[in-house]
């Protein structure tokens, strides 16, 4: 095999790789043995007829397309290393010469790493963040320990209000005659929740439990009903129950219930730390956000269109995984929100766009001065992916490799460039 790269300029080039003739007709013919289980000829077994037939019958080229892909997935890797560039997407492939007993060439056009011009990156202005933790943020945390801890009551000295659930008999009808879908018996609803035809729910406001109710509304123009769709309704309703949601008293008894504290001042005090805590790492992510942008903004750096493709579909790929995580599929994601594959990657675009400039910009600092990771750091790192992959720290070691372990050398070095350019910001 052999490699020539050309310039086509703005971070691309282009590898021309030509794999010898021996090597294409070798490709070749593995590639007839491992399809001719698939084709039959007259008068032969499936599997049995000879090459030259299959050729005589399909044609010379009828094996190429597979030969060529194998040999591209097997040249490429080792042209891309050989050419000494630094590649930075998905290679675009086109085959320039495919013919037995000639060599096989192939083009791969990619792009490369962008060369980055540093601006200011030290003492850039971020805007001063404080960080304060109120009253009524405490209390609304005690309060969502509350609806936890909530229980439903019959309610049967008022009329039915928003928020309360009630039970109830409906029988819908238009124009006096029943509807597929609109009787139920014994049905909870939540006043106010909006889960009922806009106006249903409001009607039923001030009924007190064993009271009969007449509701009129007027199904939406856009119901997906659509024989229903804009027609006026009533429905014959009977309220059953009523019940609400009682809450407990925020006090040192329910503290002691739910927590391990003794007081609601000692619980209260420990939400107030943990919320500003929270705040805080929220600030400085916020402020190392911020003075990478200004640095993005100083700099110039001329970002290839295939690596911000590159970054995109990898951006798609990791969302499809943590969606099959989660039990759904990309597809049934789609249908779901009406979105297609190729807006999803028109979404992520400027996000893309941001992870790049933000790498090469860290990536350029950590040059320009000098940052290094010790023996230290990198041990640290290997024993943080053991506890997460909870795997033996030596198992760890001895799945990485060389690749693995630069990279990991260089995610560490922009871990410490982002401590640099926040710690040198200036605040306005």
């Amino acid at each position: 095999m052999s490699v020539t790269k050309e310039d086509l300029g703005k971070n691309m080039y282009k590898l021309t790789i030509e794999v010898s003739a021996e090597d294409f007709t070798k490709a070749y013919n593995a590639s007839y043995q491992k399809n001719k289980g698939r084709i039959a000829l007259p008068g032969f077994r499936k599997g049995k007829a000879p090459l030259q037939l299959i050729e005589k019958a399909y044609g010379a080229g009828v094996f190429y397309e597979d030969a060529a892909n194998d040999l591209i997935e097997a040249e490429y890797p080792k042209a891309a290393e050989e050419s000494g560039l630094e590649i930075v997407s998905r290679p675009e492939i086109d085959v320039e010469q495919i013919e037995k007993g000639k060599s096989f060439i192939f083009t791969a056009k990619v792009a490369v790493k962008p060369d980055v011009e540093l601006g200011k990156y030290k003492g850039v202005e971020v805007d001063k963040l404080e960080v304060e933790v109120t009253d009524e943020e405490v209390n609304a945390e005690i309060d969502k320990e509350r609806e936890k801890n909530s229980r439903m009551v019959n309610v049967e000295d008022r009329p039915a209000a928003n928020g309360d659930t009630v039970n109830l008999d409906y029988l819908g009808s238009v124009d006096g005659v029943p509807f597929d879908g609109g009787a139920a018996q014994g049905y909870d609803l939540v006043l106010g929740s909006g889960s009922f035809i806009p106006g249903f729910e409001d009607q039923l406001v001030g009924a007190e439990a064993g009271a009969d109710v007449d509701v009129n509304v007027t199904f939406p123009e856009e119901y997906h009903a659509e024989e229903l769709a804009g027609k006026p309704a009533l429905f014959k309703c009977h309220i059953n129950s009523i019940k609400a949601k009682e809450l407990p008293e925020a006090d040192d008894e329910f503290v002691k219930d739910v927590t391990d504290f003794e007081t609601l001042d000692e619980y209260k005090a420990d939400l107030k730390k943990k919320l500003t805590e929270d705040k805080e790492k929220q600030a400085k992510a916020a402020r190392e956000d911020a003075a990478i942008e200004a640095v993005i903004a100083d700099s110039k750096m001329e970002i290839p269109d295939a690596m911000v493709d590159t970054q995109k579909r990898q951006m798609a790929e990791d969302f499809a995984q943590r969606l099959r995580m989660q039990g759904l599929s990309i597809e049934q994601y789609f249908q779901f929100t009406g979105l297609t594959a190729e807006k999803l990657l028109e979404q992520m675009e400027p996000q893309a766009l941001k992870r790049i400039q933000s790498r090469l910009v860290l990536e350029a600092v950590a040059k320009a001065e000098n940052i290094e990771v010790s023996d230290e750091d990198i041990e640290n790192e290997y024993k943080k992916m053991a506890e997460q992959y909870q795997m033996e720290l030596d198992k760890v070691k001895e799945l990485i490799g060389e690749n693995e372990k630069k990279q990991i050398a260089m995610d560490l070095k922009v871990e410490k460039a982002v401590e640099f350019i926040a710690s040198n910001a200036v605040e306005k």
